[in-house]
């Protein structure tokens, strides 16, 4: 376990790896020009190869292995246009996905990675199921604090109190996505949350239970309360009653953005996975707040989230960073994806104080475990 005792030790090698991971090595002027188009071009690239990959295109080139198709070879069986496939076909070839050998298109790796990594297909579905449409409104969510995208998917004024009657394809996406990044982490972390014997124990932000449900399988001595919106508690009370266990559960209705809105108190543990990026940093300070009068002596706060600057690999940080403009348009308008230091920062304002850190938890996740100072 890696243990972090002040949030300046945190904050200086947060810094240092950032420098470090987001430090590029020069380039060329005409490279870098290249760069830029990309960025230009992004959403027109993503929409081609997406449509490739949906209509089976990288599949079929996939089964002809390195020989690759010639054209008339891909329009044998009627299934696309020529004019599809050379749309489609060379916006992938202009990424990378697949190559042009002497009149035959053969896939790439990058076009394997599209075809058989799950969370390469999970972030795919997600932006374009649940963030496409909505983020054309980004820069007006920005400048407003407002999910203004999210009109794009119902009339909430948040996405949390729409997920319970979010619409398809955007309900799978969505809960794909946010289950791929935590059901990783469960298993690893029951230790921790269960490492100080607690008798009561809080999980906030409780959405479909399905931690509350490992919880209750993996200790059956303790009491546990669940805190959410009441929409998202009847989810997670239907997957409690699905795993036999509602009987040992208390559902405790909250809209966490009423900064009136109290606690349970007495918790030994409160735990928040993936709960605080749902929220800007004036309500993150709120709820730490009310987190800190809700524990017991000699309580503790886990943490479990997926914190951008705490990644082994660039690949994790990318994606992380990039979640956050789905939070500005889509979900909230105000909450991000946010680093340790933002965290610890807003947690020692409520009297909290850093114990440990564990880094490297499932895809992507870290924990933190905190007391009162």
């Amino acid at each position: 376990m890696t243990t972090t005792p002040t949030l300046d030790a945190a904050a200086n090698g947060a810094t240092e790896a950032i420098d470090k991971r987001f430090s590029p090595p020069k380039q060329s002027a005409f490279a870098a020009r290249f760069e830029a188009q990309k960025i230009a071009f992004g959403p027109v690239v993503f929409q081609c190869v997406r449509y490739a990959w949906k209509r089976g295109m990288l599949e079929t080139l996939a089964g002809a292995g390195d020989a690759g198709l010639d054209m008339e070879q891909l329009l044998a069986d009627g299934r696309w246009t020529a004019y599809a496939l050379k749309l489609a076909l060379e916006s992938c070839l202009s990424a990378g996905v697949v190559e042009l050998k002497q009149g035959r298109w053969v896939l790439d790796k990058t076009g394997y990675c599209l075809i058989s990594d799950r969370i390469t297909q999970i972030n795919i579905n997600f932006v374009q199921d649940v963030c496409y449409q909505g983020l054309f409104d980004l820069e007006r969510s920005l400048d407003e604090e407002r999910p203004l995208g999210l009109a794009h998917l119902g009339p909430w004024p948040t996405i949390y109190e729409g997920l319970s009657t979010l619409q398809e394809p955007a309900r799978t996406s969505w809960f794909e996505f946010d289950h791929f990044y935590s059901d990783t982490s469960f298993p690893d972390i029951l230790p921790d949350v269960f490492a100080t014997a607690p008798r009561r124990v809080m999980d906030i932000g409780a959405n479909t239970g399905k931690f509350s449900r490992a919880a209750l399988a993996y200790n059956a001595d303790f009491e546990l309360n669940l805190v959410d919106l009441p929409q998202q508690l009847e989810l997670a009370r239907a997957t409690l009653t699905e795993a036999g266990s509602v009987g040992r559960a208390k559902f405790h209705g909250r809209n966490m953005l009423d900064d009136s809105a109290a606690l349970p108190e007495g918790m030994d543990i409160v735990w928040m996975s993936q709960f605080l990026s749902c929220f800007g940093e004036p309500q993150i300070a709120s709820i730490f707040r009310r987190v800190a009068d809700a524990l017991a002596p000699g309580g503790q706060v886990l943490i479990l989230d997926t914190l951008w600057d705490r990644q082994r690999y660039d690949i994790a940080a990318y994606c992380l960073i990039n979640t956050s403009p789905y939070f500005t348009a889509m979900a909230s308008g105000n909450s991000k994806v946010y680093q340790s230091g933002d965290y610890l920062r807003l947690a020692a304002q409520a009297g909290l104080k850093l114990v440990t850190m564990r880094d490297n938890i499932g895809y992507c996740h870290s924990l933190m475990r905190l007391t009162k100072a």
